[in-house]
């Protein structure tokens, strides 16, 4: 399951490294709405809702529709500026039928895309299911929706106040924290861009973005598959100290892709691919697996002791333990004539945090 991103004829300095206020801004509120998914942050969420005034605090939470589940894409800018105000400048610029659909995709790995006569705003059959979407996920996110459908002007005007108390309460001094370290990671990127092409700029990105070995595919390894092309504006690449472990993607048709991708930690792990989450699980999902993992917990044992002891065939042990060590869940190694095999204990026991991580990303 991937994202992919065409940029086949696209010229390098169409794939852009830069930071952006606005992008960063939406992380912080993703993170004071799902402090669950940013454990790093807790502490720094609790001491921002605690000091926050109660009609901005209420005032975040009627609009967390647009940051909470999926961010909206306006928030994330495929051409960020070098303020805030600046980036809020150029969502004011979305005519409301673009701005109001994307405020109410409301779920991560929705369909983003939009028929022609489809808007909210004017086609009936899409302004129920929006509301009926908005009414599942509370009394402040409906009202939100009634508001924003019924009045467009009032509701862009009140969510750009919001986000700009945003910066006097808890952002701008954030922003301060962060800033040098955007600032290292975009000139790393943007040398390896410059001096050894696209293909290592997105591997220092992550594990799970890569270049297609013919190079005109970008490929973004997350729990969805969905395809967009970079041609004309191209393709942006913005860092977040705040979104870390997300990996957001605008892929919207009319959207130029946008990626924003956490920075890595000093000493960071390698992020394990989906694809091998996806392997490990598969083999454990057999219980006559679980069986001979449970006995290779206790110690190392061959394909006879293991055939011996759950009363199987030697072929269908081995077929088994096959599965297994393709999935990385056991080592083997020969003694004399014998191979006995050994539980990998380390990446069995990191599963649960790496199907976390890849759901997340």
């Amino acid at each position: 399951m991937t994202l992919r991103i065409d940029i086949s004829g696209l010229p390098s300095e169409r794939v852009r490294f830069v930071a952006s206020p606005l992008a960063e801004l939406t992380a912080m509120l993703h993170v004071l709405a799902e402090p669950g998914h940013h454990p790093q942050f807790a502490g720094w969420a609790a001491d921002v809702w605690a000091a926050l005034r109660p009609e901005l605090a209420e005032r975040l939470r009627e609009a967390e529709f647009l940051w909470r589940s999926s961010q909206a894409d306006f928030l994330i800018p495929a051409r960020p500026r070098p303020t805030l105000a600046e980036e809020l400048d150029d969502v004011d610029r979305i005519d409301d039928e673009t701005y109001v659909t994307a405020a109410l995709v409301t779920t991560c790995g929705s369909n983003r895309a939009r028929l022609p006569g489809t808007s909210p705003l004017t086609d009936t059959t899409a302004r129920e299911r929006a509301l009926d979407v908005a009414q599942a996920r509370g009394a402040l996110q409906e009202a939100f929706a009634e508001r924003l459908l019924a009045d467009p002007a009032a509701v862009r005007a009140r969510v750009r106040h919001t986000l700009e108390e945003c910066a006097e309460a808890f952002f701008d001094a954030a922003w301060a924290g962060v800033a040098v370290r955007l600032a290292t990671d975009l000139r790393l990127k943007n040398e390896l861009l410059r001096r050894h092409g696209i293909g290592a700029a997105l591997a220092s990105v992550s594990g799970a973005v890569t270049l297609a070995s013919d190079g005109d595919c970008i490929i973004v390894d997350k729990v969805q598959d969905k395809a967009t092309a970079a041609h004309g504006a191209g393709v942006t690449f913005i860092p977040s100290v705040f979104g870390r472990p997300h990996m957001v993607a605008v892929h919207a048709p009319g959207w130029h892709p946008v990626v924003q991708y956490p920075v890595a930690e000093p000493s960071p792990a390698e992020p394990v691919p989906l694809e091998t989450v996806t392997l490990r699980l598969e083999a454990l999902a057999h219980p006559v697996r679980l069986r001979l993992l449970r006995t290779l917990a206790r110690g190392p044992h061959t394909t006879g002791e293991l055939a011996h002891l759950w009363e199987l065939s030697p072929p269908e042990v081995s077929r088994h333990l096959a599965v297994l060590r393709r999935a990385g869940l056991l080592t083997n190694r020969r003694h004399g004539r014998y191979v006995r095999y050994t539980l990998n204990l380390p990446d069995l026991t990191a599963l649960g945090a790496d199907l976390l991580a890849a759901v997340l990303r």
